[in-house]
């Protein structure tokens, strides 16, 4: 078998698949065969096909034998391809939470949202167009669904945290847990072997409560390691999830930090501290350059101020609606 150059073996009939979201090592989603039927946890844009299918057909399978596409939540980079996939792959079912089913079937909200985020032209470079899914081939699972995938059970997870319709998959073989972005976003550039794990707080439903339940749930799992989206496994997840509670709370305190502030000039308040927050900590943890950490942190440092103010919103819509 020769795998394509952007792929990983990971044991237990697994592999990590770069999907080349904007440069190398940043986003990823899993292929996990177990006997004659293969399943996928989540699938990138719609410029991810080929890597996928090229790794299927590596690993000795045909789209015909893909018998699970599960995207952790409906976010581009993770659910983008998702329409286009579920057309190659004809005895597919899709699986999302069901507060992403709806958006998997009629994509046309979702676009609009994303393109609001990211601009029209971005948005049609880097994720093209998205194509609905029949709805008698998408499945809304509940907390704690399990799917049969041969001889292995994959159990859906509901994560609320950084999305409110986030699910979190666990392999019965591997024990390996596919996390999306409930476990944060993992750095190879600031140390392969002692990675830099920030929580991502981009639009539109941080809840750092609900994270840190979600977080307790994960771990009483006992995974022997978490596959992150973005990027790769992660072995004795216990060593770093310390790190990214922390990360929340810091990201959280931003927000409550600027509650007090005028509306006037907020963006720009929370970008700033945003910025200080990522790129001070990336310093600190490797010594990395300044410019240079600030230059891999942009897009970050953007959505997730962009969240920050979505949550305060939401906030003082709580507080009127609780007077």
């Amino acid at each position: 078998m020769i795998f394509p150059t952007d792929h990983q073996d990971l044991g237990h009939g697994t592999h990590l698949i770069d999907i080349k979201l904007y440069r190398d090592h940043l986003g990823a989603c899993y292929l996990i065969k177990d006997g004659d039927e293969f399943a996928m946890v989540d699938c990138g844009t719609q410029h991810s096909q080929p890597q996928i299918l090229q790794t299927l057909k590596a690993a000795g399978g045909t789209p015909e034998q893909v018998r699970w596409v599960i995207p952790t939540h409906v976010h581009l980079d993770h659910a983008g391809g998702a329409g286009q996939l579920m057309k190659v792959c004809p005895n597919a079912t899709l699986v999302t939470h069901p507060k992403g089913h709806p958006h998997m079937v009629d994509p046309s909200k979702l676009q609009a949202g994303a393109t609001a985020v990211y601009g029209e032209e971005p948005f049609a470079k880097d994720y093209g167009e998205l194509i609905p899914i029949d709805a008698t081939r998408c499945e809304a699972a509940e907390e704690g669904r399990a799917l049969q995938l041969g001889n292995r059970t994959l159990t859906i997870i509901h994560t609320p945290g950084h999305a409110n319709h986030h699910c979190c998959v666990f392999d019965s073989a591997s024990q390996y847990l596919f996390t999306g972005d409930t476990f944060g976003l993992g750095y190879r550039e600031f140390g392969e072997e002692n990675p830099y794990i920030t929580c991502t707080s981009s639009p539109v439903a941080f809840d750092p409560d609900a994270w840190m339940d979600s977080l307790d749930r994960m771990m009483a799992l006992k995974p022997s390691a978490v596959c992150l989206t973005h990027y790769g496994l992660y072995p004795n997840p216990e060593k770093w999830v310390d790190g990214l509670r922390g990360s929340i709370n810091r990201h959280a305190q931003i927000a409550i930090d600027e509650e007090s502030n005028t509306t006037e000039g907020r963006a720009e308040r929370l970008a700033k501290a945003v910025e200080h927050e990522l790129v001070d900590g990336a310093v600190a943890h490797c010594g990395i350059d300044r410019d240079a950490a600030l230059k891999i942190f942009e897009g970050d440092i953007d959505l997730n101020s962009q969240g920050l103010g979505v949550w305060l919103i939401r906030r003082a819509k709580s507080r009127g609606n609780a007077s």
